[in-house]
């Protein structure tokens, strides 16, 4: 069994996921986990963020139910309201970090989001990227080149097509995943002992 996580790197309710994510995998060293990008933003849906009146309500609420934080580089973006998410170009960017530390991808998708929600930074950006990888000690250069890569983008397209697989329309998801059996552990929001209880139930079970 491992654990699949399906989140979208412009998604609040993911942001607010990750200190969550983080505890479970501490918890459960024995498990591997796989980070799936969903592709929230993509066609039609990429559009100025002021077109999604409800994100500062959200982010109250993910707030409140997280301790998540949004920064002032954020807000600032949301004041503009010009800026598109691309998820696309997001999931790019998570399999070049994938391919360069494939056992620090949760870390390193947590820190991808700090880098928008906190500090305000584009996810289409490749200045992005180098910022991520200088900060954890990989090859800045290399992740760059990796986001601007043909093979990556097809790496990408195949994440929306494992999470539609998947049968995850919502983020976050977190599935247990035995072979072709996937349960669903989370949605948008849970706590690290939910998560143990619901992972307990599976042990029992198997």
């Amino acid at each position: 069994m491992k654990l699949v996580y399906v989140f979208d790197a412009y998604c609040g309710w993911s942001h607010g996921f990750a200190a969550t994510l983080a505890e479970t995998v501490r918890r459960h060293p024995d498990l591997d986990v796989e980070v799936v990008s969903g592709g929230l933003f993509t066609g039609p849906r990429r559009v100025a963020i002021r077109e999604f009146g409800y994100v500062q309500g959200a982010n109250a609420k993910i707030s409140e139910l997280t301790g998540a934080r949004f920064g002032p580089g954020y807000a600032q973006l949301i004041a503009d309201g010009s800026f598109v998410m691309d998820s696309e170009a997001a999931a790019r960017g998570i399999a070049a970090l994938r391919r360069a530390a494939p056992d620090r991808i949760v870390e390193l998708a947590a820190a991808l989001q700090h880098a928008f929600y906190v500090d305000g930074l584009s996810l289409s950006d490749p200045a992005t990227y180098r910022a991520v990888a200088e900060a954890a000690g990989l090859d800045p250069e290399g992740v760059v080149a990796d986001f601007a890569a043909p093979d990556t983008a097809a790496a990408a397209r195949d994440d929306f097509t494992r999470a539609a697989g998947l049968g995850v329309h919502g983020f976050p998801t977190l599935l247990a995943v035995d072979g072709e059996h996937a349960v669903s552990l989370a949605t948008g929001h849970a706590t690290a002992d939910e998560i143990d209880r619901r992972l307990a139930t599976l042990t029992i079970a198997s």
